[in-house]
């Protein structure tokens, strides 16, 4: 059967890998056994997938990252260059903690800029930012603008990536026109019953 899938010469492949329909692996990439990645994805060049590892759709992996076992990016996640995600909490080279990995989660729509460090445990909200050279040690909340080290958060992010600034709970985007409601429970779009915005 014919892939549907771009695989680039100098790319390594183990076979069993589930890759979607119109991905593209690109220079020096190794893909391990058991691996999941879904349609529409970017592998950059010289990135690592291991075999537990699970991604979603549309997802654009830049160069020199490595996603260990426990890594799970939902749909059109963005992993910026050299950015680091970790699967141990306190590792030892003489000390196999193996059994002892912590997952990680970037959720829908999540960017992690150039740099950033995403210690492992950890989940990052839809839509969330991380700004490049951040080192995230804690959950990052849906639409947060997350910077520094540790990282906070220092914002808000429409799901065009364009900051958001909330009055009385409220916020509209200055570039695509989405609404937004912040309360208790967290940072939420709103839409009319008729599936319009509200």
């Amino acid at each position: 059967m014919k892939k549907r899938y771009f695989v680039h010469p100098t790319a390594v492949v183990d076979e069993p890998a589930e890759i979607g329909d119109r991905t593209q692996i690109w220079h020096f990439s190794h893909i391990m056994s058991g691996a999941k990645i879904g349609a529409n994805c970017i592998i950059g060049q010289n990135v690592f997938i291991g075999s537990g590892a699970i991604l979603g759709k549309n997802i654009k992996i830049q160069n020199n990252v490595s996603l260990y076992d426990g890594v799970i990016l939902e749909d059109d996640v963005f992993c910026g260059p050299s950015m680091v995600f970790t699967n141990v909490f306190n590792p030892r080279s003489f000390i196999s903690r193996k059994k002892e990995f912590r997952k990680t989660l970037a959720k829908k729509g999540a960017t992690i800029g150039a740099n950033a460090t995403v210690v492992c445990g950890n989940t990052i909200g839809e839509y969330a930012f991380i700004g490049a050279g951040s080192v995230v040690t804690k959950d990052v909340p849906n639409y947060a603008l997350v910077y520094g080290n540790p990282a906070e958060v220092r914002g808000w992010v429409c799901q065009c990536a364009e900051e958001i600034v909330f009055g009385s709970g409220r916020a509209v985007c200055r570039a695509c026109g989405k609404r937004y409601k912040k309360d208790r429970l967290g940072v939420r779009p709103l839409f009319l019953r008729g599936g319009g915005r509200d």
